[in-house]
């Protein structure tokens, strides 16, 4: 196996699977896999013949295509977790106020972010530059440069990306211009938003690299070009759906959860959910329609949606249409419905009482994979993740289903978080690569848009402006039991399961593995995601 891939001692038991032993990342051609149509309507999932695959095409698929269908669907913001949307429209209101500068990490406290705010960097013009000479066949030097040419074609075949790419960082971090100006130049020249996995990474990652050399003043520039996405909603919900059909991740997710809370609610009368990043509320129509069909009629379901407050003067708006939109669900299926919404930039702010708790319902608190977007004790004393589970805790919950993005890239020092990110995002572009046709405008979209500003975040953000900061499920179950709650047994038929339908209809490199009692998920040996239930100590 590749040594650089285990260069932290800590990767062999927190980011790779117990019982893979593929080398990562691949060197395997694109494989024709016909089983996936981009279209999320024609996908392998529609083909699953087991009631909960039919389920889940039938109730998650179709209802992300009900929200696609509203008729101001398109003039809506995206509901998707993007901080730099979010500060640039607190920087616009910060400035109609009579605030002055909006102030920053950097106003607050030394960061680690080299250059300056009068370094003038556009990156967004660089990326459209790159983009368009990357995405020409080599031969489109011009000039008569036919020599030239075939030189940097042989240079591209034997270019080591990732080596680059961490050379750059490392000048980088020592503010060493000359050298990452040039190693960012050979990145460029060897990376394309449209290549294979590999060279689009390297586009992605070099984006981040190069928005961190400008420093500060390149926030703004990257904070317009978010804000002008942010009208488009309905292109990131297709783009969303593509990856829900290729990618097993977050269906196996959202069966672990529904399954979970279904048997722990089996003779409730009232059972009450707080989803902490409710989003759109994709992972709930399957729970809805088995309660609908639980023997002896449905409890009432109550849901508490938690999400990160709209951009604006109404910062419940998109929270409260999620619960229109459960609320129809529900009427449809006669299962009686309560939403509360609650629009929180600060989680570890909510209040009990918040909550609404009532007695004598089976109370379930859920989380898919938001809690990664929480401060740590690096940038807060008061550690908002812990304060978050202490809460959950006081809540005494019957069940507290969390799942996790399991990655190493939260340390406080630049490098060694660099190429954390770097082994990660690898294996999420290498899953696409594989299963997605590299034309496709959705995937495409979903580099962009999800992955690309979770990059950014992590490459050119420091302080309290990163907030992409996951960590591996062994640092979770330390917070979590720290906290005084403790781990539920996971049934090793359960993993199985899933492990048996994942086999049966996705690629052979995805793969469902168990270590202790928490359900992982990974791509040829590297754990992507990892989900575990918990009940007060």
């Amino acid at each position: 196996m590749d040594p650089r891939f285990y260069e932290n001692p800590n990767f062999n038991d927190q980011t790779i699977l117990p019982d893979m032993l593929n080398e990562y990342p691949s060197s395997e051609p694109l494989k024709d896999l016909s089983f996936l149509d981009p279209n999320p309507s024609n996908s392998a999932l529609s083909s699953i013949s087991s009631p909960e695959g039919d389920e889940f095409s039938d109730s998650v698929l179709k209802y992300i295509n009900q929200v696609l269908m509203e008729e101001d669907m398109e003039s809506k913001p995206c509901m998707f977790h993007d901080p730099l949307v979010l500060q640039a429209t607190e920087e616009s209101l910060y400035e109609v106020i009579g605030g002055g500068k909006y102030p920053t990490s950097q106003d607050q406290k030394p960061s680690l972010s080299c250059g300056s705010s009068g370094d003038n960097v556009d990156v967004q013009n660089e990326k459209s530059k790159n983009s368009q000479a990357n995405g020409q066949p080599q031969t489109s030097n011009g000039g008569g440069e036919k020599s030239r040419a075939k030189k940097q074609g042989k240079k591209k075949e034997t270019v080591d990306l990732r080596n680059l790419l961490i050379l750059c960082a490392q000048a980088v971090s020592t503010n060493d211009f000359r050298t990452s100006t040039e190693l960012l130049k050979q990145i460029r020249q060897n990376s394309s938003p449209f290549g294979d996995g590999s060279q689009r990474l390297a586009h992605c990652f070099a984006n981040g690299l190069e928005a961190r050399m400008a420093g500060a003043g390149i926030r703004t520039q990257i904070s317009h070009a978010a804000v002008a996405s942010k009208q488009k909603a309905v292109e990131k919900l297709r783009a969303y759906q593509v990856h829900l059909s290729a990618c097993p991740f977050k269906k196996v997710s959202i069966f672990f959860m529904n399954k979970m809370i279904m048997q722990m609610a089996e003779n409730a009368t009232t059972l009450h959910i707080v989803d902490f990043g409710i989003l759109y509320g994709f992972q709930w129509p399957i729970l809805i329609h088995k309660l609908s069909m639980r023997p002896g009629g449905p409890p009432k379901l109550r849901i508490t949606g938690i999400e990160v407050p709209q951009p604006g003067f109404r910062p419940a708006e998109w929270i409260e249409e999620t619960g229109r939109r459960l609320a129809k669900y529900c009427e449809r299926f006669k299962v009686p419905f309560e939403f509360n919404a609650i629009a929180s930039q600060n989680w570890e702010s909510i209040k009990v009482e918040d909550l609404k708790v009532e007695r004598n319902e089976v109370l379930a608190v859920n989380c898919m994979l938001r809690f990664k977007n929480l401060l740590d004790e690096t940038v807060e004393v008061n550690c908002p993740r812990d304060s978050v589970l202490k809460l959950i805790r006081s809540l005494k919950p019957d069940i507290f289903v969390h799942t996790i993005s399991n990655g190493a890239y939260n340390s406080p020092f630049f490098v060694t978080r660099f190429r954390e990110a770097l082994f990660h995002f690898s294996a999420l572009y290498d899953v696409f690569d594989v299963n997605i046709a590299r034309d496709s405008p959705e995937r495409l979209k979903f580099e962009t848009e999800f992955y690309g500003v979770e990059a950014m975040n992590v490459i050119a953000c420091e302080g309290i402006e990163r907030d992409e900061r996951a960590e591996t499920y062994k640092q979770w179950q330390v917070r979590t039991q720290r906290a005084g709650l403790k781990l539920l047994p996971l049934d090793q038929e359960t993993t199985k399961v899933y492990r048996d339908k994942v086999k049966n209809v996705y690629h052979k490199d995805f793969a469902i593995d168990q270590d202790g009692d928490w359900m992982l998920q990974g791509w040829k040996g590297r754990i992507i995601y990892a989900s575990s239930c918990w009940v007060p100590a």
